[in-house]
């Protein structure tokens, strides 16, 4: 078990946001499940897609933050880069993507309105950002779960 934890420790910097964004897929998908009665095939279609809770993207990042802010210190260049990048994605996460689904919505309803083929119109996505709750909620999940990985790898 120690070797273990040492090949972990080694490439936790790497190791610990990789297996973050896993575990926050896993309770996207089993929360998107939950809250579409049950139905495997349509949470497979559209629970890894963008939006929903909670934020994946948040989640891998906020770890990236958390861990590389512990290994190397919060005065590390490496750090700096990382919060840089964290608040560039997360950003695009509550507001690029949600410009983009609005553009969908309205893209779709003039689409409808003048009756255009929707086998050669096809239908947008029309929720792609994220809320402020899921991205809370991926904040948490991502710090929590690095906090315990760094915790458990000592």
């Amino acid at each position: 078990m120690e070797l273990i934890k040492e090949l972990i420790r080694d490439g936790a910097i790497f190791l610990i946001p990789l297996v973050v964004l896993i575990i926050t897929r896993l309770i996207k998908f089993v929360l998107f499940y939950l809250r579409h009665n049950y139905d495997w095939k349509f949470a497979f279609q559209h629970s890894m897609s963008y939006g929903h809770m909670p934020s994946v993207h948040t989640a891998l990042m906020v770890s990236l933050v958390t861990t590389v802010g512990y290994y190397t210190g919060i005065k590390s260049g490496a750090f700096a880069v990382a919060v840089v990048i964290a608040t560039l994605i997360i950003d695009d996460a509550t507001r690029l993507r949600v410009y983009m689904g609005d553009l969908g919505r309205y893209i779709n309803a003039i689409r409808k309105k003048i009756d255009l083929d929707e086998k050669e119109f096809p239908r947008l996505k029309e929720r792609m950002g994220h809320r402020i709750s899921e991205v809370i909620a991926g904040a948490i999940t991502g710090f929590l779960l690095t906090i315990l990985f760094i915790y458990w790898i000592g």
